[in-house]
């Protein structure tokens, strides 16, 4: 293993070297960076022209300026002793202080829609699988080539006319819905749950007006109550969401039979609900860092608890706990958050328009973690769906594909004919095998997002990776594109070696030599 990692970093190295050589090489070569100045009309113009050419060394050959960059871009490997130098861009400004900023804007931004589309994707493939050429599966099949299809410009755009300007307008009139919407709301959801449900005729009729009727009781109450407002989950609706989450991830996990898990599970989210009564005082004066420990204590407290209730299958009791504290603790923060949203709308600032369109927060908004949480999921809401909708269809498909190829194997049969039920084929047996091409997607998928989504930060006016490479590479700015390249390629290089790494735990019969 040790000599497989230290051949694989020697490779990356001259992969790096070879592949920054060619695109200074391309930059360089692609325009004037003097090009502004030539055609200014400043009276200190020859003054600009030259101190621009000593900044950048721009009389030296593109060889020669390629080999200095390369030096002191050497100088970043070596910690804690401030030696980075990625040159300035054409403004004289440190490309090492641009590209923090930028990274952080970009990764804020695809995160939560990458996390997304890759848990939803991966369920929703896995049910297509599961329900093969079923009106679900086809469904999904056409909204998933649908959605690969769109333009990323035209998602974007028709996100900000419809949500974004249509939400904030519905919110500065009389909130509330018509009756005919109700109907039609709960009309199309009764029929996408009848469709998620299957079975015989009667069994979807029986799930069309259960669900249909529920809907409708829910909007209902959220309309007369001027819930769009002032929302909140309160202790009735903290208690349904995490009392169902405790027997859904036992589901999934162990099984509803697995008595011990499901004991577990129930304990730890009756202490998650109980915790949002004494916590309350502490939101107050929270920060994010202290949000952060309280959710890895409540995991720690639902893999202790699954410890000792587990029995003879620890493991299975620790999971379904663990996740529990981890998804009841979140319910918990969005209620907290959603108190917090009347401050947020009529602060002055947002003027009771509070989905954003451009920029990734409100100059010269101030408030506390909750205020400004708000402020960046309002900005970042749209991008998020963005890019959410057009991953979501890949992942879809290679999720489907990957399990209905893992079915057809014989371990597989060999399982079924043994007896086993069918969410421990599917969990246990299929589903690791089922990841091997997801964790290649993803190893790829994670370079690419980390480069910015260019044209989703054009439509929302977002400073992030993808607009500092589109804004730099137009004006000809060397430093902040190779800047930009070097993070790439490192974060590519590094997570497609996670890949490699990954097959082996995902699959026994690879081994990393």
């Amino acid at each position: 293993m040790a000599s497989y990692i230290l051949r694989r970093i020697f490779v990356s190295i001259l992969i790096l070297i070879a592949a920054s050589f060619i695109m200074y090489i391309l930059t360089a070569g692609s325009g004037d960076p003097l090009q502004d100045l030539r055609g200014s009309s400043a009276p200190n113009k020859e003054q600009l022209i030259q101190a621009r050419i000593a900044a950048l060394n721009l009389n030296d050959p593109v060889p020669v300026r390629w080999l200095m960059w390369l030096g002191g871009a050497a100088g970043c490997v070596v910690p804690f002793a401030n030696l980075c130098n990625l040159g300035v861009n054409l403004s004289n400004a440190p490309v090492t202080t641009l590209l923090p900023d930028a990274m952080f804007s970009t990764i804020q931004m695809v995160t939560l829609a990458f996390i997304l589309a890759l848990v939803v994707g991966i369920v929703v493939g896995i049910v297509t699988a599961l329900r093969q050429h079923s009106g679900f599966d086809l469904s999904i099949t056409f909204l998933s080539f649908f959605l690969f299809s769109l333009p990323s410009f035209l998602v974007a755009v028709l996100l900000k006319e419809f949500i974004a300007i249509g939400y904030n307008n519905f919110l500065s009139n009389d909130p509330r819905l018509s009756v005919v919407l109700i109907v039609i709301i709960s009309v199309v959801s009764a029929a996408i749950w009848q469709v998620l449900v299957g079975g015989n005729a009667a069994r979807r009729l029986k799930v069309f007006i259960i669900s249909g009727l529920a809907t409708a009781a829910v909007l209902t109450y959220m309309s007369l109550t001027d819930w769009f407002l002032h929302p909140g989950l309160g202790p009735v609706g903290l208690f349904v969401l995490i009392a169902g989450t405790a027997v859904g991830v036992t589901a999934i996990v162990s099984g509803l039979a697995n008595r011990r898990a499901l004991i577990a599970a129930g304990v730890t989210g009756a202490i998650v609900y109980i915790s949002y009564f004494f916590l309350q005082g502490l939101f107050n004066i929270s920060s994010a860092a202290t949000l952060v420990i309280i959710f890895l204590v409540m995991i720690v407290v639902g893999l202790i608890i699954g410890f000792f209730t587990g029995g003879p299958d620890k493991g299975q009791a620790m999971r379904a706990a663990a996740i529990t504290a981890g998804l009841g603790f979140l319910f918990v923060i969005l209620d907290r958050f959603m108190a917090a949203w009347p401050a947020y709308m009529n602060n002055p600032r947002i003027n009771g328009r509070p989905i954003a369109t451009v920029g990734a927060n409100t100059p010269g908004l101030t408030g506390d973690v909750w205020i400004t949480g708000l402020d960046s999921f309002t900005h970042l809401l749209l991008p998020t769906i963005s890019l959410l909708l057009i991953s979501f269809a890949g992942y879809t498909r290679y999720a489907r594909a990957g399990l209905l190829e893992v079915f057809n194997q014989d371990y597989i049969r060999t399982a079924r004919a043994k007896g086993l039920p069918e969410r421990t084929v599917v969990v246990r047996h299929a589903f690791r095998n089922m990841l091997i091409p997801i964790a290649t997607l993803v190893a790829a998928d994670i370079g690419a997002l980390l480069g910015g989504a260019i044209i989703t930060e054009q439509v929302f006016a977002i400073s992030g990776m993808g607009r500092l490479f589109s804004t730099s590479l137009a004006r000809v700015d060397v430093n902040p594109v190779m800047g930009y390249f070097v993070v790439i390629a490192i974060m590519a290089i590094a997570f497609n070696f996670i890949a490699d790494l990954a097959y082996a735990a995902l699959d026994p019969r690879v081994r990393v030599r």
